[in-house]
């Protein structure tokens, strides 16, 4: 099993400089995986300060050179697919192949309907299925002549050419974020290269990971590699971690991933956020 962290891309004092510190010092401690929220307000009132994912993702690149980088979820379907393919690409290829998507569709009315973007959420999942298979032909580098229900490229004798293709192939690896014990994110997911799982309410269990593994078998065709990330919480004195890591990647889990966030009990009081965030990041997995 490989371990990564998930933290906000909002928090007092947080800037793209902030995050590259984070993920070298991610990269330093042996983690495997650094993954950034992607959200356009702070859950907090006030002015808090927010940074852009993708640009605060090209920073952690730039101070990287092992770790696994990447979102833990984009809404897809407030993006536009070529930007996203443009965007995507770059990036996996300025990091050297070392970018994961993590997608999904979305909640909070302050950042859909509040903001102009589609209210409804059966449609947002329309848009997400429709997005990535857009963004997976894109991907390619050849033509792609498409007219669908809510995204088109497509024109007179026109295709569009999204040109050079990741250096990751077949293609970036896709990650379908979901709540569990739900259905159909889960049928998503299993189109794709890896679920990232969720409880709205209490802490993520092994029998949680034992049910997604068993969803994932029944749901998914052929033998291609397929990641399983589990979210959790552990102290970094906690001498009994390793064991729950264990029974999480028996459970059929092949990732652990850490979530840094200033709601932790565990990180010491009176420092700045990204400084305490520091504390969990340089104890290591």
């Amino acid at each position: 099993m490989r371990f990564g962290l998930s933290l906000p891309c909002f928090g007092r004092g947080v800037d793209a400089a902030v995050v590259a510190d984070w993920a070298a010092a991610a990269e330093r401690a042996g983690w495997d995986g650094f993954f950034l929220w992607d959200h356009l307000f702070a859950f907090e009132p006030g002015p808090v300060e927010t940074v852009d994912p993708w640009i605060a993702l090209t920073a952690a690149a730039c101070a990287t050179t092992r770790i696994r980088l990447g979102t833990l979820v984009t809404p897809l379907p407030r993006r536009r697919p070529v930007v996203v393919a443009r965007q995507t690409v770059t990036l996996d290829r300025l990091s050297g192949g070392r970018l994961t998507l993590g997608v999904g569709t979305g909640a909070f009315p302050f950042e859909w309907d509040y903001v102009g973007e589609e209210a409804d959420h059966r449609v947002r999942g329309e848009m997400l299925d429709e997005h990535l298979e857009l963004l997976d032909r894109l991907w390619t580098g050849e033509p792609v002549h498409h007219e669908g229900r809510h995204y088109r490229t497509a024109g007179p004798e026109w295709s569009a050419i999204c040109y050079p293709p990741p250096l990751q192939q077949p293609r970036i690896p896709v990650w379908v974020g979901g709540s569990w014990p739900g259905t159909k994110p889960f049928a998503r997911a299993a189109r794709w290269d890896g679920v990232v799982p969720m409880r709205a309410e209490g802490p993520w269990r092994v029998g949680d990971t034992a049910g997604v593994a068993e969803r994932m078998r029944e749901l998914r065709e052929g033998t291609a590699p397929f990641d399983i990330a589990v979210p959790g919480e552990t102290r970094a004195g906690d001498r009994n971690r390793g064991d729950l890591h264990a029974e999480h990647a028996d459970a059929g889990a092949t990732w652990w991933v850490e979530a840094v966030h200033p709601w932790r009990q565990d990180l010491p009081d009176g420092e700045p956020w990204p400084a305490a965030a520091r504390h969990r990041i340089d104890a290591g997995p």
